[in-house]
């Protein structure tokens, strides 16, 4: 398998390992349903993800992002060459001084690295991920995706009609109009991938009765004429050969598997096979995939900057965004019940999808999206507010109120032609909210009238959580737990540290410094943030008689039993905070 090297490349391949972990801290929650496990996180993508590890690993079904294209374009608010100045002090940190010397095509690549690295890990064993791109680091994202995601669990590549309008972007020699994007589509695992696909319901009703119910009658008899004359094909079945010119389309085997089963019967005088609706479970027909989305069905990016700007009710300032009909598309495939994640959110169009997907077919997906830049919550939580809600909008009706086609002999008297628009203006003033000038098109002058009108669309409803990245959790300068994130969010990081499995609270009734349970093993996390904490036997007491398990792990400040006493009761002791595993 080809592998692409570059010149950082090997400060990040584990730099994710290196990315201390932070707490997410909520700061409200919009809607009536606070936990609903809708998202919208403000912070460095790189740094959520790996807040995200301890409730979400291998739990996200799908995961679409549309990562920047490195066009080099730095005419709008996200900054699409990498030049950011979020990513150019962390290429400062990660890679060192040689980051000066990238390349625009190596400093992205070191941006991509480790964000894919961690989305693998979120990505459930049947999940699949989409990634949008265009020609200019397509090739490359392909190859390291290879390489973390692994060759064989490439699906394929997806293309959607990003423009239908000619520009004067293409090639300066060949004038190339580049009308797609490609979107490669990876899925976590080919041996437990399980990619929904909506199956199409059967317009069979089973009209018949056969023996064992209701079923529908097939002919098994076909023309035995020229090369289908098999005479091996004319033996009975039910005592009856085919009919004159005819032979059986099943060999002998099979039919005598059909009698045995009473799945063949004689209806109307002709040996018929009797299909029941259990014999067609291996044949359902389903939705297609099709790996082209084209912009009149599924909008261009045209289309999404002109609903962007309509839901905000002004110019949002983003110039590239996909419509939401694509992405509703893509998720509409995976189970009703998917954690759907983005962490390149930008203007919130995946949040906006899974809303309408979810209202359209009943579907309760969730979404998470990640977005760093500081309109977060003025552009993303907002437009997400409005869907939820509704929002209101201004739409034009235009009427053509006067044409006449303009003459060799009309241009002479080209006053008496100006007038008369003129008085089409002054009487139809009151009754249109704005009238052109006149105006000279196709050959006639013309004179428009536009009427405007206001609506609202009905809200999808939901709710959704917002967040912000908060502390780490171990302080930076001393190594020790920071105790300002809260016992909470600590137990839950030793959780998965121990487990690598999202933490779920202990009932009321269990002990209270019991994390859970475990492959027949008991966590305990012997804390109190103002005092020392230590493994004896009147701790011991307060739970062995209680929650019996094979192993104990039993996190304290110190431990006064011997090696030899805790290996009969089969306890390990790990000291806070030394021997609590970075992530």
């Amino acid at each position: 398998m080809p592998i692409l090297n570059w010149i950082g490349k090997d400060k990040v391949v584990t730099h994710h390992q290196d990315v201390p972990f932070r707490v997410l801290e909520k700061k409200y929650t919009y809607g009536d349903t606070p936990d609903s496990g809708n998202m919208i996180i403000h912070g460095d993508n790189l740094e959520v993800l790996k807040a995200l590890l301890p409730e979400y690993e291998e739990r996200v079904e799908c995961i679409y992002i549309d990562p920047p294209y490195n066009t080099g374009n730095e005419g709008w608010v996200y900054n699409d060459n990498v030049n950011d100045p979020h990513i150019k002090k962390w290429l400062g940190k990660v890679v060192g001084a040689e980051s000066e010397d990238l390349s625009r095509h190596d400093k992205w690549l070191c941006m991509m690295y480790p964000r894919l690295v961690l989305l693998q890990k979120l990505l459930s064993e049947s999940g699949v991920i989409f990634i949008s791109i265009n020609d200019i680091e397509c090739e490359n994202l392909k190859i390291i995706c290879d390489e973390i995601f692994g060759r064989t669990n490439f699906v394929g590549m997806l293309t959607w009609e990003s423009t239908t309008q000619p520009t004067n972007a293409g090639s300066a020699r060949f004038n190339l109009q580049k009308k797609v994007e490609q979107i490669l589509m990876y899925r976590k695992s080919a041996l437990r991938s399980t990619y929904i696909l909506e199956e199409i319901e059967s317009e069979c009703k089973y009209p018949h009765k056969g023996k064992y119910g209701a079923c529908r009658f097939e002919i098994i008899e076909k023309s035995d004429a020229g090369g289908y004359n098999r005479e091996t094909m004319k033996f009975p079945i039910l005592g009856q050969v085919p009919r004159e010119g005819k032979r059986w389309q099943i060999g002998e085997d099979t039919a005598r598997e059909l009698e045995r089963n009473g799945k063949v019967e004689i209806v109307d005088g002709i040996v018929k096979k009797a299909i029941y609706p259990e014999d067609e479970l291996d044949k359902r027909k389903f939705k297609p995939f099709w790996s082209h989305f084209d912009a009149e069905t599924y909008g261009s990016a045209q289309n999404g900057k002109e609903l962007l700007n309509t839901i905000m009710g002004h110019a949002a300032g983003v110039d590239t965004v996909k419509p939401p009909q694509l992405i509703m598309e893509l998720i509409s495939h995976l189970p009703k019940d998917a954690i759907v994640l983005d962490c390149f959110a930008c203007s919130g169009t995946t949040a906006h999808a899974v809303l309408m997907q979810n209202k359209k077919d009943g579907g309760t997906r969730k979404f998470i999206m990640i977005e760093i830049m500081d309109y977060c919550e003025k552009l993303t939580a907002e437009r997400i507010k409005r869907v939820i809600d509704g929002y209101t909008y201004q739409g034009k009706e235009e009427e053509e109120l006067f044409s006449e086609k303009i003459t060799l002999n009309q241009l002479k008297k080209g006053e008496v032609l100006l007038n008369k628009a003129n008085d089409v203006i002054e009487k139809n003033k009151d009754k249109y909210d704005k009238i052109g000038k006149p105006k000279i098109a196709d050959n006639c002058l013309k004179v428009i009238g536009t009427k405007i009108y206001e609506g609202k669309t009905d809200g999808t409803g939901g709710s959704f959580d917002f967040y912000e990245l908060g502390e780490t959790i171990f302080n930076p300068e001393t190594n020790l737990l920071n105790e300002e994130v809260g016992t909470e969010k600590i137990r839950r990081y030793i959780w998965f540290s121990e487990t690598n499995m999202a933490y779920v609270a202990p009932s009321k009734d269990a002990h209270p410094y019991l994390l859970g349970s475990a492959r027949g093993t008991n966590y305990y996390f012997y804390y109190k943030k103002d005092e020392e904490t230590c493994l004896d036997w009147a701790f011991l007491r307060t739970f062995t008689q209680r929650d019996k398990a094979e192993m104990y792990v039993i996190y304290a400040d110190r431990c006064v039993l011997t090696q030899e006493e805790m290996t009969k009761m089969n306890i390990r002791f790990k000291q806070i905070p030394r021997d609590i595993k970075r992530v």
